[in-house]
């Protein structure tokens, strides 16, 4: 008999330069990643109130480039790829032919022919599969750049100052959800202004040999600011309070973007068929008739956090279940986010608790996001 070891997690360019700062690591989508630093708090706050400092290198970056990469995008997901601009970017989701959400994407256009694609750590395998099933027929190349690229964000209201002094980008005419090259400290980078925080801030994609010195030049950029480095562990309360949905958690392949709340992504009215046209219009129409259950936030009374999969109660009924929960720094409570019956999904709906352990805790029902960035 012979048995073979686990795979060994994947390791990013910056994984010398995390250990050296005495960051927690954990193993995440099968890559060895930066949990926290210090105080998970301290994290949190900081892109709330000045910086924060990421490595994001796990994404999945997937080019699509070719004549028909447009066409190609527009029958393989569910947005209207061909009508994003040169230099913009577009979230949007990838579907099975039933319906259910594959993963959510944000596509970048990086030229007239050209597009990245970045796809969550956990999912990147599956939708590097399906683009490369779906372009059969198409004059277009999926090209796996997972490796080509290690991805830094810095987040936070200091960013953009931090980061300018850092380039001579047009960093100001950087709209939100738009991308342009440029060069960080010398290294050459596509810089986004994208995140996943809630907060302004911007992604920059670069070759994994230049991270390290992006990382240092950063760091000592934003010292003065009260820039810190950040892990996963923050990332997620951040979007918690932003009301950002997290794959695995608000979306699986058994929703649809209608039952998700996102309906809006989904691009009928564009040129072409599309996988997963079909059962979507279904779902649309089913949704429109029985409104399904809606994500809601759930603010707690007491001090008792809740967790993804626990039950919603009402009445001594289960009316629906958390996705997402945690303590929030910025509102010093815990928050969840929920999937309920639509009769109870108004904010202030009175009555409503969370199962934790057999003992039904009262919460709030509040709209989505908890948290909103003053512009």
């Amino acid at each position: 008999m012979s048995s073979s070891a686990p795979p060994q997690p994947r390791r990013t360019a910056l994984d010398a330069l995390h250990r050296s700062l005495g960051a927690t690591m954990t193993d995440f989508a099968g890559w060895d990643m930066p949990l926290r630093y210090g105080s998970e708090r301290d994290e949190h706050l900081a892109v709330r109130t000045t910086a924060g400092l990421f490595d994001l290198s796990h994404m999945g970056e997937i080019t699509v480039a070719g004549p028909q990469a447009a066409a190609l995008l527009n029958h393989a997901l569910v947005g209207d790829i061909a009508s994003v601009g040169a230099g913009r970017a577009r979230y949007t989701m990838i579907c099975r032919a039933d319906g259910g959400i594959l993963d959510d994407l944000i596509v970048y256009r990086l030229a007239e022919t050209t597009y990245m694609v970045v796809a969550n750590a956990s999912n990147a395998q599956t939708v590097l599969d399906a683009l490369t099933e779906r372009a059969a027929g198409f004059d277009a190349e999926v090209r796996d750049d997972r490796d080509a690229y290690a991805l830094i964000a810095v987040q936070g209201p200091a960013s953009p100052a931090i980061l300018a002094s850092l380039t001579d980008a047009d960093l100001d005419g950087l709209k939100y959800y738009a991308g342009l090259p440029g060069t960080v400290a010398g290294v050459p980078a596509l810089i986004a202004r994208t995140g996943y925080t809630g907060e302004d801030g911007f992604e920059l994609f670069v070759a994994p040999d230049g991270a390290e010195k992006l990382w240092t030049a950063l760091t000592d950029a934003g010292a003065d600011a009260g820039l810190i480095p950040c892990g996963l562990s923050c990332r997620d309360t951040l979007r918690l309070e932003a009301g950002m949905p997290l794959y695995g958690h608000e979306l699986t392949t058994e929703l649809t973007p209608f039952d998700a709340g996102l309906g809006r992504v989904v691009k009928f009215g564009k040129e072409g068929d599309f996988v997963g046209r079909e059962a979507l219009r279904e779902a649309a129409e089913r949704a429109e008739r029985k409104p399904p259950r809606v994500l809601v936030g759930l603010v707690a009374e007491g001090r008792r956090v809740p967790r993804a999969g626990y039950p919603v109660v009402a009445g001594g009924e289960v009316i629906g279940e958390v996705t997402s929960g945690a303590p929030s720094p910025t509102l010093g409570k815990p928050i969840a986010m929920a999937y309920v019956d639509a009769a109870y999904a108004a904010p202030g709906t009175s009555g409503v608790g969370v199962d934790i352990r057999g003992s039904h805790e009262p919460y709030e029902v509040v709209a989505l996001p908890f948290y909103k960035r003053q512009k």
